[in-house]
């Protein structure tokens, strides 16, 4: 994928997230492509894509946002900075205007994204909501247990030496 076309899929992305039109952010990938949600975790396929969008996503955040910026693209891989806001819908933290920003990987194939992953301080979100810590140091229990149980994490991660 050319670096104009990686930046027009970044745009259309950031456009679909920000409308909650799951269709368009759908088509943006493979017929078997997988969304890896920081939060709602991982989605395969257009109508799990779509579905997470917006019936997850965009019922428990209004007034979003999405852009990206510092793209770059090598071969079948992409990488983006991303800056997103919204205003939380939960009715806990109904209300509460949350800023964050992230790193997204991308493994494209054929013109589409095959595999999108994230990476993304949701302590940061999670403060800004008002989550107690408690409530957020089992939140980052699951993220690490899920990040720990990944193949290769898991495979990197028996490299220690003592």
């Amino acid at each position: 994928m050319s670096p104009n076309e990686f930046f027009d899929v970044l745009r259309r992305m950031g456009d679909a997230a920000t409308r909650g039109d799951g269709r368009s952010l759908a088509a943006l990938f493979a017929e078997d492509g997988v969304y890896n949600d920081y939060i709602y975790g991982p989605h395969k396929g257009r109508d799990n894509i779509a579905d997470m969008l917006e019936n997850l996503f965009h019922r428990d955040a209004a007034d979003y946002h999405w852009e990206f910026r510092d793209p770059v693209v090598s071969g079948n891989l992409g990488y983006a900075r991303s800056l997103s806001r919204f205003v939380s819908t939960i009715p806990e933290f109904k209300g509460n205007r949350v800023v964050i920003d992230g790193i997204s990987r991308f493994v494209l194939k054929d013109g589409l994204i095959a595999e999108y992953f994230e990476s993304v301080n949701g302590g940061v979100a999670m403060s800004q909501l008002g989550v107690q810590p408690e409530r957020m140091a089992k939140v980052m229990r699951r993220w690490a247990d899920r990040f720990l149980a990944n193949p290769e994490t898991a495979d990197y991660a028996r490299g220690f030496k003592s």
